[in-house]
């Protein structure tokens, strides 16, 4: 069962058994018309509260990729949604209709009710969805790294696992200085695991292996290249607790990538506290560098990013479009600058900016940082910089979910390849969505050399690790009150 189809039957089997206890309880009770009596009929009051019910889910996780998790931690945090929502439910639309012998009744048999049937619903979901699963449909794609026999033992372990919900779709290899490293064509016919992996089947075809010899690092370098081929969503680490080295390596050439970081259990201390311990159906794993926001967050964030930059965008209309003109009217060129950008997971977008700098002005030079007095910066664009209203077309990139109002700057192609060599950890920006301004912003200067970017790193670094909406709130108020006072640069 493909991502896509998973949360598609998940929304409609809550929404059918929302609907269904909704109908079933007014039709049995004569006195509990006031579930539906919000939208003034039975059949949009219905609606209402289906959706209701749909929103408080998806704010909850519930839609969230849940494959390594056991059905009880479903169900037990279905159970405190369903408290909750009952709770909200009825005390604030209700309490006022109900006589108090009734309450204790109605919240009683609505969430038993609500949790049964819901929970039923999703325990059917997940029981189809662990069928196909087992017959090899909609697995995980993974890639394993590691020295050769614990590469071999956990392969095994995934064989005897099939509801893990994982495929191993290419290996990268560390073996003894003897052996030679070898890179199988993904066209040729399928390798047998016994020439691989001794006392196997035979491996699906266009499974890639790299082997190392007595290099590690030589054969990591390839993984951001087997990511991208194969459309790796899961990266395993069966290395020994003495591998710290080769471990920082796969880090540092994963960030930015889409996908997730498990490692053998043995391994844990190596990590300390970047990771979060998770049993696949019996086989234990170790997720690193986990999701940094719960999804009530992440979702409320994105909520507060399309609702601010819809209003900044439609309110100040007039202002923006007078902008416009007097930046094409001060100097020739475009009004709006667009500029390639790197977003999360290391995707390029196009970025708007008011142009604030003389036309193409890096014509001669190439990509360069701005300087602090830059002679290419228009007077126009000075002030505009100065306010920070260079940055309103950005909205736009808010509103379409390339970038948030907080978050990373995000830097060009052309430094993000040199910074990513130079820079340990720099791609580990890319992990959440690029911002207008972020924590780096309101604590340092404009990029003018290395250090700068090495400082404003541990301030991404940082925000990255502890994201919370107070944070956001804060960075954001700052932003503004830098923006009144003229102090942008």
């Amino acid at each position: 069962m493909s991502r896509r189809i998973e949360i598609l039957a998940l929304v409609l089997g809550d929404a059918l058994a929302t609907a269904a206890v909704l109908a079933a309880v007014v039709s049995g009770r004569a006195g509990w018309d006031w579930l539906p009596a919000v939208a003034g009929s039975d059949a949009g009051g219905i609606a209402v509260l289906v959706l209701g019910w749909g929103v408080l889910f998806a704010f909850s996780g519930l839609y969230a990729e849940r494959y390594a998790r056991g059905r009880l931690d479903e169900l037990a945090t279905l159970a405190k949604v369903v408290a909750f929502g009952c709770l909200a439910l009825l005390f604030g639309l209700v309490v006022d209709r109900l006589e108090a012998s009734e309450l204790r009744t109605a919240i009683g048999v609505y969430a038993l009710a609500q949790f049964g049937a819901v929970g039923a619903a999703r325990l059917t979901v997940r029981a189809v969805q662990r069928a196909l699963v087992v017959r090899g449909y909609g697995r995980h794609r993974a890639v394993v790294v590691g020295w050769s026999d614990r590469v071999e033992t956990l392969y095994h372990d995934l064989a005897r696992y099939p509801a893990a919900n994982i495929e191993i779709v290419g290996a990268v290899r560390l073996r003894a200085p003897s052996a030679v490293p070898v890179l199988v064509d993904p066209g040729a016919e399928p390798v047998t695991i016994s020439e691989r992996f001794p006392g196997g089947d035979a491996l699906p075809r266009g499974a890639i292996e790299v082997t190392a010899a007595g290099a590690p690092e030589a054969a990591v370098a390839e993984l951001p290249g087997l990511i991208d081929r194969l459309r790796v969503q899961d990266v395993i680490l069966a290395l020994g607790t003495e591998d710290h080295a080769t471990l920082d390596e796969v880090l540092r050439v994963c960030d930015g990538k889409p996908v997730t970081l498990k490692l053998v259990p043995d391994f844990y201390a190596a990590v300390g506290g970047m990771a979060r311990t998770e049993h696949t159906y019996g086989l234990p794993l170790i997720e690193v560098l986990p999701e940094p926001m719960p999804a009530w967050e992440r979702r409320t964030k994105r909520i507060a990013d399309v609702v601010v930059s819809a209003l900044v965008l439609l309110v100040g209309a007039p202002a923006w479009l007078v902008i416009g003109a007097l930046v094409r009217s001060t100097s020739p060129g475009p009004a709006i600058y667009r500029q390639t950008r790197v977003g999360r997971h290391g995707r390029p977008f196009t970025m708007l900016k008011f142009r604030t700098m003389v036309d193409d002005a890096e014509r001669h030079t190439g990509p360069v940082w701005a300087e602090q007095r830059d002679a290419r910066v228009t007077p126009l664009g000075r002030w505009l910089r100065r306010l920070r209203l260079d940055e309103i077309p950005q909205m736009w990139n808010v509103l379409t979910g390339q970038m948030s109002l907080v978050g990373p700057r995000p830097e060009r192609p052309y430094f993000v390849e040199k910074l990513t060599d130079r820079i340990p950890l720099y791609s580990r920006r890319h992990r959440v969505q690029p911002g207008v301004t972020g924590l780096a912003q309101v604590k340092w200067r404009y990029d003018a050399d290395l250090e700068d970017v090495r400082q404003k790193l541990k301030y991404d670094l940082f925000y990255i690790e502890t994201m919370s909406l107070s944070l956001d709130a804060k960075i954001l108020f700052r932003t503004v009150r830098t923006a009144l006072a003229g102090q942008g640069q």
